[in-house]
């Protein structure tokens, strides 16, 4: 997928109830699929830049991000309020890596249950474990933002009507769904087997 390149300065600046973590992108990035998992990452940035679920997701100092623009405003996600399939992302495809991650296999997870500790890892029994021939599809990527950069980027208050004018797309993920307050449609409330958080997701194969 084409896109401009999107080397940016990123630095680091919080502010409740929404945050600016640093994606100060020129234009919409270059997103790639994550080979065998329905999330994409941007690999032209110096910055853990993913979508998934009709969502940017960030992690950036220990903290997840979430957003439904490419450069935010972000949220800031509760550890436990991470959809599964984002801590299953291997280490390779964090392009700005905690130093946590030194010593870690590329094509592996991040070992999250070290770093966080067994409560965390009882919360999440099974996050790791989940059949890798059926995974479910990769939302579509928001591409109308495309057509917004620089001075034309929206204002927060401007983004919602545009994203709801312009991406039709439903979140499947359970997860994302409460975070969004999306009600389920009637009869597919788990049918992609989503069992976020403990780790019974089901998995179907991509290309990139």
């Amino acid at each position: 997928m084409a896109g401009a390149p999107a080397y940016s300065q990123v630095s680091i600046g919080v502010g409740l109830p929404s945050v600016q973590i640093g994606f100060n992108v020129s234009a919409y990035p270059h997103m790639a699929v994550v080979p065998g998992f329905p999330v994409y990452y941007a690999p032209s940035l110096d910055a853990n830049l993913f979508f998934y679920d009709g969502l940017y997701w960030s992690l950036s100092n220990d903290t997840w991000y979430s957003s439904s623009w490419y450069n935010g405003p972000w949220s800031v996600v509760a550890v436990d309020a991470v959809p599964a399939f984002l801590w299953r992302i291997p280490v390779r495809y964090y392009r700005r890596p905690p130093g946590y991650f030194h010593g870690w296999g590329g094509s592996e997870s991040p070992h999250w249950g070290e770093h966080w500790g067994p409560g965390w890892q009882n919360r999440h029994q099974g996050w790791d474990h989940w059949d890798r021939h059926e995974l479910p599809h990769a939302a579509p990527l928001p591409e109308y933002q495309r057509n917004y950069r620089g001075e034309h980027y929206p204002r927060p208050e401007e983004q919602r009507t545009m994203h709801q004018q312009n991406y039709h797309y439903e979140h499947q993920d359970p997860v994302v769904r409460e975070r969004m307050g999306s009600a389920p449609r009637e009869g597919h409330d788990n049918d992609r087997g989503h069992e976020n958080e403990r780790g019974h997701e089901n998995e179907r194969g991509h290309d990139q």
